[in-house]
């Protein structure tokens, strides 16, 4: 039956157009935020009083009438709130501390970055949609990889020491006295660096297949001091040095990994007999309609356009596709049909599920 022969709900149709306008504007928003982000617009009225536009170009160098515009679409979006009596507009402090400060947990400016470089795939993608081919991370817009540190780093540093670990069984009481610690799929490092901080007796090798990755490490660790601490290295999960290692951690990656079964096997080779595999992942339910949520939208968005890609370009033939919605059973699966005998998830964020697996 045709669309026009059916019957239509006026007001369903009227709140589903209206729907389509938000996200319009949420697509030009998410690009001017990052403006607001790398031109210290957020910043330059974070902590201020009430601003004009004409105060807030000069105050940040910037030109006033395109500043002027962008304060309307920050109030449009709800970022920024504006006083039609005085004609000045406010960064709530609530909203500076998502949007400007780097060490609160509520921090998600990165994000903007991130998910503007990983929409640029699209066309590739949208290919992909006829093919069945993927995309591998290296071949997305070079914004991809300083944003996804910038972004995921603020849970590591608000969650990976004080409950991520100490969930795991014996694992902190091992980093204080000395362990030796595999970072798989490592990026920039942060999670490695991180953990060298926190357990400075401890060894870390971090390993990524992203060479200019693996740069960008090095270089942030001389720079925080822990460079004697780590060693990065290019390799993948399936072939990085080693073994006999306390614990393997994989960070927001398994899943994105084109053989995750391979990659178990090769870690239940290289980890010690009484080590400890440290596996986060996306927050994502067992069903569906666990996944019909904010969150959910912005995971299996990402999936599409980023992970899901990957595995399938990177898969070899027994390949599994997990993507970053993959359930618990799912993953639980992979790993012990890697061989290790124990997998429970040891805590969990809004966006995070941690899991431990054992030999």
């Amino acid at each position: 039956m045709a669309v026009q022969e059916q019957a239509i709900d006026q007001q369903k149709l009227d709140g589903f157009l209206g729907k389509v306008i938000g996200d319009w504007g949420a697509a030009h928003g998410c690009a001017l935020a990052l403006m607001g982000d790398r031109l210290g617009l957020y910043k330059a009225m974070a902590g201020a009083d009430p601003i004009t536009p004409t105060e807030l170009a000069t105050k940040t160098s910037m030109v006033e009438r395109y500043v002027r515009e962008w304060l309307v679409n920050q109030v449009s979006g709800g970022y920024v709130e504006y006083d039609p009596q005085t004609e000045r507009y406010t960064l709530p402090p609530e909203h500076a501390m998502a949007l400007t400060d780097e060490t609160s947990p509520a921090y998600v400016a990165p994000g903007f970055q991130l998910m503007l470089a990983i929409v640029r795939a699209e066309p590739r993608i949208e290919e992909a949609f006829r093919t069945g081919g993927g995309m591998v991370w290296g071949e997305h817009h070079s914004d991809l990889f300083p944003a996804t540190e910038r972004f995921f780093r603020t849970g590591y540093l608000a969650h990976l020491v004080s409950s991520w670990i100490p969930a795991l069984d014996g694992v902190e009481a091992k980093l204080k006295s000395g362990a030796t610690v595999a970072d798989v799929g490592c990026g920039h490092g942060a999670s490695t660096r991180i953990m060298a901080q926190a357990y400075p007796n401890s060894r870390f090798h971090g390993f990524d297949n992203h060479a200019p990755s693996i740069e960008a490490a090095r270089a942030e660790a001389e720079a925080e001091g822990v460079g004697d601490r780590i060693t990065f290295e290019v390799a993948t999960a399936q072939d990085f040095p080693g073994s006999g290692y306390d614990v393997i951690a994989y960070f927001d990656c398994l899943h994105d990994m084109g053989d995750p079964v391979g990659a178990m096997r090769y870690a239940r080779r290289a980890v010690a007999d009484d080590g400890t595999l440290l596996i986060v992942e996306p927050m994502a339910g067992e069903r569906v309609e666990e996944n019909i949520n904010p969150v959910g939208r912005v995971f299996s968005g990402v999936s599409v356009l980023c992970c899901t890609p990957n595995a399938i370009a990177s898969g070899g033939p027994d390949g599994v596709a997990l993507g970053t919605v993959a359930t618990e059973r799912q993953l639980r699966e992979v790993v012990l049909e890697g061989g290790f005998a124990r997998f429970r998830r040891t805590t969990e964020t809004p966006f995070n599920r941690i899991f431990e697996a054992r030999p």
